[in-house]
């Protein structure tokens, strides 16, 4: 059984947000956290490329940002292990990737496992990986939806923190799919990372609890 921060802790959690695109995910929890009950503080927005909405909003709320970009190492554990250090600095007790696109390594798992969450786009174990709306389509499943949990070193193979259902109409484009989706995806991403921080939790196998 795997623990987390627990509800009596002191002061608002330290979380550090990861991103690599437009960050909508990441102006969800900026707002949210802007009240004092919410019980948790964004310390740091982390991004794997340069010039990006999501920097820029971290920016205009006073966030420290940093970049590491793959590109830039000879190899990839040793992008793993700057990623590392970039997020350590800033001591969080959780890190949320919320649109992050690229897979951390065993270094970052080492520092951050059963604290690292991402927000996936359909309802793992179904459509793991980059294309969940348009899998979906393409199954023609009735129901999708969104995924909040715990990363390992799989692809999206994590244990589920929550889910949240998002029926499929029969007009969607993967467009108007993939928006529906977004909208039930914030409003889980912030409900639960709130909770985890405020209550803890408790993971047993593949069992997450929040008491």
């Amino acid at each position: 059984m795997v623990s987390g921060r627990p509800a009596a802790k002191s002061g608002p959690a330290r979380l550090v947000v990861l991103v690599s695109g437009s960050g909508t995910n990441l102006q969800a929890l900026l707002d949210a956290s802007a009240d004092p009950a919410y019980g948790a503080t964004v310390v740091a927005v982390g991004a794997d490329r340069d010039g990006i909405e999501g920097l820029a909003r971290a920016a205009k709320h006073d966030v420290p940002t940093f970049v590491v970009r793959v590109t830039d190492y000879a190899e990839r554990a040793d992008w793993d292990a700057a990623l590392t250090a970039a997020c350590a600095v800033h001591r969080p007790d959780l890190v949320v990737s919320a649109g992050f696109l690229k897979l951390v390594g065993p270094a970052f798992l080492a520092a951050f496992g059963g604290r690292y969450v991402n927000t996936h786009n359909a309802l793992l174990p179904a459509f793991p990986g980059m294309h969940g709306p348009r899998d979906a389509l393409r199954y023609g499943v009735k129901i999708t939806g969104a995924t909040l949990h715990f990363v390992d070193s799989g692809v999206d193979t994590g244990p589920i923190i929550a889910q949240v259902a998002v029926p499929v109409r029969d007009d969607d484009t993967e467009e108007s799919l993939t928006e529906r989706i977004k909208q039930a995806e914030r409003r889980q991403l912030v409900e639960y990372v709130g909770r985890l921080v405020r209550e803890g939790w408790t993971v047993t196998g593949r069992k997450v609890t929040i008491p």
